[in-house]
């Protein structure tokens, strides 16, 4: 969740509490897919009666995309937790439909109705107790930010320090297990939004690690570890923290222009250079502090003014102990290599390849390698036309990388990771960034440089 820009005071009504009941949600979710088809039909009888077909489906897009924004960022909770991750792979949105979505999904990273000033206090006074104001110098009641389980509110510490005060909202737990239950329900009507991503294994995974964001302490014991682990880096800055319970967390304030403005108007270096700095952090937080920040939505970064980046939002997190994977190091480096043999008996004898599978050697590569070409060569120029071309093969029923995809299995301990990189790579292509990954990759992946 960003720190600097999100709902503003005149932005949005503020609302009391996210709406708890079970089936006032699911009506509303419902809403979705129904006036999806509702827009469809009328579309349709337009065209019929002459209108221009370009028009009407541009109408029909941005229509339907502030209908997405409405009702995922109201819902807060699951709902707008997954129309954040969806915002990843905006990248991958067809250029015909992406204009409208591209805006929507990019207001749903860091904007959303906020709490009124009575239910901030009513939180406040349960997690720091009736006397909460004396800890603050200042505090503000208007959130400068309001995303999914949360906003954050600016504050000065009673020592004189900036601090973001993050506050959940009441009603958080129920309504993000309650969407993303009826959500699974929609899952194949929201596939046409991001051709290529399979949104209901999406969903499955973010019910597994979304309840995990609920209990702010493991959020700040997750961005201790990434602050010491940081601390005085160059390039990447994690804000300290200051205080923490259940429901609230204190950490330092920071400044900066977020990742989103960039994308959407930033020079050509500034959008290498951040892009550099987000592909540097993905590809050695887990090496240097044994986490991987699973959370790579644009809203949770920014560019400081001191030029570093900024990462924010540590509730999600996955433990890898060990760092990244080496299995996955040295099959890059052999579809590098284009050695499709030593390929194919990786991945079988590591299981990527599902009892009694029989794959070619030849077709395994031919569905990798296009993966691998961020690190073929010394830099690599990421492009939504780059991930609309992948999105576009491997979801093509009738091609032959469909096949050989639904044959390749994903080891659970390595679903996570793909879909933090995968989303990475889409925040890349959002950015038009030219990166040096090859070299962070033999810097950072463990078999990928030998």
């Amino acid at each position: 969740m960003p720190l600097l820009r999100g709902a503003q005071p005149g932005d949005n009504h503020p609302v009391t509490d996210i709406p708890r009941s079970a089936t006032q949600r699911t009506a509303r979710l419902a809403s979705l897919p129904l006036g999806v088809a509702g827009r469809v039909a009328a579309g349709w009888g337009r065209r019929l009666a002459g209108h221009d077909a370009q028009v009407v489906n541009a109408e029909l897009s941005a229509r339907t995309a502030e209908q997405l924004f409405a009702v995922l960022g109201e819902l807060k909770g699951g709902a707008m937790k997954f129309g954040q991750a969806l915002s990843v792979f905006e990248a991958a949105i067809p250029e015909q439909l992406a204009a409208p979505y591209r805006e929507a999904l990019t207001k749903l990273q860091s904007a959303a109705p906020p709490m009124s000033p009575q239910s901030v206090q009513r939180v406040l006074d349960e997690q720091l107790g009736s006397g909460w104001r004396r800890r603050f110098a200042e505090f503000s009641d208007e959130p400068t930010a309001a995303a999914s389980i949360g906003q954050v509110h600016r504050a000065v510490w009673h020592d004189g320090r900036d601090v973001a005060v993050k506050v959940q909202y009441p009603g958080a737990g129920e309504a993000l297990r309650s969407d993303l239950r009826q959500l699974q329900r929609f899952s194949r009507l929201f596939q046409a939004i991001v051709p290529g991503l399979e949104v209901k294994p999406l969903l499955t995974e973010l019910r597994d690690r979304m309840v995990e964001e609920l209990d702010y302490r493991d959020e700040a014991d997750n961005q201790r570890i990434f602050a010491a682990a940081f601390r005085g880096h160059p390039e990447i800055a994690v804000p300290a923290i200051v205080a923490s319970s259940p429901k609230v967390m204190v950490s330092q304030w920071v400044a900066g222009t977020p990742l989103a403005e960039i994308i959407r108007s930033g020079s050509r270096t500034e959008r290498d250079d951040i892009g550099t700095k987000l592909s540097l952090f993905h590809s050695s937080a887990p090496t240097i502090t044994g986490l991987l920040h699973a959370d790579p939505h644009p809203g949770n970064f920014l560019r400081l003014n001191d030029g570093r980046l900024g990462v924010l939002d540590f509730g999600a997190a996955a433990k890898l102990p060990g760092g990244p994977p080496r299995t996955l190091g040295v099959a890059t480096r052999l579809a590098v290599e284009e050695r499709s043999e030593e390929l194919l008996e990786l991945l079988r004898s590591e299981g990527f390849i599902q009892p009694g599978m029989q794959l070619q050697a030849e077709d395994v590569l031919a569905y990798l390698s296009p993966f691998a070409d961020p690190v073929r060569t010394d830099t690599f120029h990421f492009t939504r036309a780059w991930m609309q071309a992948q999105a576009e093969r491997v979801g093509d029923f009738s091609g032959p990388d469909f096949r050989t995809g639904r044959a390749l299995n994903l080891p659970p301990s390595y679903l996570l990771i793909h879909r933090v990189s995968t989303g990475t790579f889409g925040v890349l292509c959002q950015l038009d960034a030219t990166v040096p990954l090859r070299g962070i990759a033999q810097r950072w992946q463990p078999g990928f440089a030998s």
